[in-house]
């Protein structure tokens, strides 16, 4: 019995010590989103390229984060409702299909952009509701 226990311990260590390197935030990164971000809940880590994104809740809103590799933010997202789209995004993406999801994201430089996912696309704007380009996420994006 002892050495089942034992070995389970180990096996579920392992297991840690794997999902751990995956998502391997570094250190300065995390403090400097806490820094910012002290309130956030839910706070869940994904690896992009040789960036960290970071997906949370802060006062009942989704949020995201891009992190560079010194712990600098490139740019926020923060989920929003459709309507909340400019209407000149709106009414295009509503011609393109039904809006999925909808996004406000705000560069470094404080440059404002629109997203809003219609059938698998990301249909990005301006910060007046001109369309930019469209965008497919593919699964070798996230690595």
């Amino acid at each position: 019995m002892k050495s089942i226990i034992i070995i389970l311990t180990a096996a579920l260590l392992c297991g840690n010590s794997a999902l751990a390197q995956k998502n391997n935030v570094p250190s300065d990164i995390k403090t400097a989103f806490s820094k910012k971000y002290p309130s956030a809940t839910k706070v869940k880590w994904e690896k992009e390229r040789s960036k960290y994104e970071t997906s949370f809740l802060l006062n009942g809103k989704e949020m995201s984060v891009l992190f560079d590799t010194y712990g600098a933010i490139e740019e926020t997202e923060t989920k929003i409702a459709a309507s909340e789209l400019p209407a000149k995004a709106k009414n295009y993406a509503i011609s393109k299909g039904r809006i999925k999801e909808a996004a406000r994201i705000v560069a470094a430089n404080g440059k404002v952009k629109y997203e809003a996912e219609v059938k698998g696309r990301d249909l990005i704007f301006d910060d007046k509701g001109n369309f930019l380009e469209e965008k497919v996420e593919k699964d070798e994006d996230k690595n």
